[in-house]
């Protein structure tokens, strides 16, 4: 999937799970190439969007140097 496609992607999220749907939708955001959401969500942003960004962040391995 291309960045292009992941981003319009996150715009996909309802307020609630959707069934399940949502987790679908963020293993397939995340298969991306890059991180989709680059700058931390506003505190009143969707929680999928939090969600998505926390995970980029903390998954993100720490050089070794």
């Amino acid at each position: 999937m291309i960045g292009e496609e992941a981003a319009a992607l996150v715009a996909c999220f309802a307020p609630d799970d959707c069934y399940g749907v949502a987790w679908t939708l963020l293993h397939l955001i995340e298969t991306g190439p890059n991180p989709v959401l680059k700058t931390k969500p506003a505190p009143d942003a969707n929680e999928w969007h939090h969600q998505l960004h926390d995970r980029a962040v903390f998954e993100e391995p720490n050089p070794t140097t």
